[in-house]
């Protein structure tokens, strides 16, 4: 039983992680309509700011020329990181990097677990922003209905812009918290912006709620495919994607997501 606990603490702390990398992708995806194929690279980006210290033209593009923009971003970001910092590995190391929380016989790491409540933390703050400013409000218009914002005389162009950068510095924010538990090299963003994607659709499009569920519930059973018999950790991100396409079945708007 206590091995069970120690593998559902960890997945939600995992969890907690995809919740702070997705939050931004989230926010960009759902009110520019933008699949941000740059965001792992933006991930990247506040991982190597953390180790030094310690889209305007695209508001009425189709799906598709967002899709190879934002690769094409991605490939520059990652060739100046690349330049800048070599492909060699790097990571940040603290006193309490191999430090946990001892209950009975479950480990709760200090990392993660910071990790997961600056997720949280960040998740507060974008709901405020999104729920408690006119700025928030104009996002949250937009992503409902760009051309009755537009009517009321709400600027388009300078909203997405912001909302584009308030999604990367998201998006920094996470990669920071990632480089305290792992190395880091300019494409190691890669697959956060897959498993972004993921989290997104499993929680479903539109609420701050809804990525918070969805990140936490991919980590659980990332976690918890990996610790069954008989597999390894080769397979957990394949059962996680398999449970995605299950749940996409039975609801094919996420667990949360809005209905309209």
């Amino acid at each position: 039983m206590s091995q069970f606990t120690q593998q559902v603490i960890l997945g939600l702390l995992l969890g907690g992680i995809y919740v702070a990398v997705a939050l931004g992708f989230s926010l960009v995806w759902g009110v520019l309509n933008i699949v941000n194929l740059a965001h792992g690279a933006l991930i990247m980006v506040g991982s190597y700011i953390t180790w030094t210290l310690f889209v305007n033209r695209v508001i009425r593009a189709p799906l598709l020329f967002t899709f190879l923009l934002t690769f094409g971003i991605n490939l520059v970001i990652v060739s100046l990181l690349l330049l800048l910092f070599t492909a060699d590995f790097r990571s940040v190391t603290t006193t309490y990097s191999g430090a946990g929380l001892h209950l009975g016989s479950v480990v709760i790491p200090y990392i993660r677990l910071g990790g997961l409540l600056v997720a949280l933390v960040l998740a507060g703050i974008l709901w405020l922003i999104l729920n408690r400013t006119r700025i928030g409000a104009g996002i949250l218009a937009v992503g409902a209905d760009r051309d009755a914002a537009q009517l009321v005389g709400i600027d388009l162009r300078h909203l997405y812009a912001l909302t584009f950068a308030i999604g990367a510095a998201f998006a920094g924010v996470a990669g920071g918290i990632i480089s305290t538990f792992q190395s880091i090299t300019p494409t190691a963003g890669d697959p956060y912006t897959l498993q972004s994607f993921a989290v997104v659709i499993l929680g479903g499009l539109g609420r701050v709620s809804a990525t918070i569920v969805g990140g936490l519930a991919f980590g659980l059973i990332e976690v918890l495919g990996q610790s069954a018999p008989g597999l390894g950790s080769g397979y957990a991100n394949a059962i996680a994607f398999v449970v995605l396409v299950l749940v996409l079945i039975v609801r094919p708007r996420g667990l949360l997501g809005r209905l309209a």
